[in-house]
C-alpha cells in the first residue's frame, strides 16, 4: 500500500502553499514508511509515500520521461509491462529503471 497526495489548481496560475504537501505525505507515513518524493511546479504539487514490495532503489517517484514533460505518481500494478517496456525500448524510449510506473509517461506521450 501506498500513498498519494496532491494539490492542483486547474489554471495553473497559483503555487500550492508552502510545505502543505509535505504535511500532507507526513500525514501519510503509515501508507508509505520507506521512500518519499515530491513535484511541485506552479499549478501543481504532487506527493507520493512509498511501501517497498519489490525494489526500493528504483522505484522513486514521481517518476517522468526523458525531458520531463510528464509527470506521474501511481499506487498499482502493471502486469504487462515487461512487454510494454520492450515495445517503448524498441520504440526509441530511454527507461532507466525496471520499476513499472516508469512506463506511464512514456505510454502517455
Amino acid at each position: 500500500m501506498c500513498g498519494i497526495a496532491g494539490i492542483v489548481d486547474l489554471r495553473g496560475e497559483r503555487s500550492a502553499p508552502e510545505g502543505a504537501v509535505q504535511r500532507m505525505a507526513r500525514a501519510l507515513h503509515h501508507r508509505g514508511p520507506d521512500e518519499e518524493g515530491f513535484l511541485e511546479r506552479r499549478g501543481i504539487s504532487l506527493a507520493s509515500r512509498r511501501l517497498s514490495i519489490v525494489d526500493l532503489a528504483e522505484g522513486q517517484q514521481p517518476m517522468t520521461n526523458e525531458d520531463q514533460s510528464v509527470f506521474v505518481v501511481y499506487n498499482g500494478e502493471l502486469f504487462d509491462y515487461v512487454e510494454r517496456r520492450e515495445e517503448l525500448i524498441a520504440e526509441g524510449h530511454r527507461l532507466l529503471t525496471h520499476c513499472d510506473t516508469e512506463i506511464i509517461p512514456h505510454l502517455y506521450e
